[in-house]
């Protein structure tokens, strides 16, 4: 069900759990500002989650609160985590949706990294 992207933030959503361990996931990264893992219902044949370890509901509530340090450190492991995966050469989608009409279903901000085929129209 998509949310607003507009705080407060829910610190019982699906990813605040992940970033306690409640959850399972399928890492692939993790330093002291995010945290990726593999997509439980992936969309393409790599689908990627990065979520910065802060509590920020949406992009927009990020990018205006989070401290410069955090904001430069989440986009470093975004950028680190495809350059690991080997997606620079054939290249990647990435994706925030931010509110309702986006689509954003889970309340903390996160960045899909798609790849693994050509992906086509950003929109159908």
């Amino acid at each position: 069900m998509p949310v607003s992207g507009l705080p407060p933030y829910d610190p019982q959503n699906v990813f605040a759990r992940i970033l306690r361990g409640e959850l399972p996931s399928k890492r692939v990264h993790e330093d002291e500002f995010a945290l990726a893992f593999h997509d439980i219902a992936p969309q393409a044949p790599l689908h990627v989650l990065v979520i910065p370890k802060g509590a920020y509901v949406s992009a927009a509530d990020f990018h205006a609160t989070a401290p410069e340090a955090e904001i430069a450190g989440f986009w470093r492991a975004v950028a680190k985590v495809a350059k690991d995966l080997g997606l620079e050469q054939p290249g990647y989608r990435l994706l925030a949706n931010v509110g309702h009409d986006a689509g954003q279903e889970v309340p903390h901000f996160h960045v899909h990294l798609f790849a693994g085929k050509p992906l086509g129209r950003m929109l159908g």
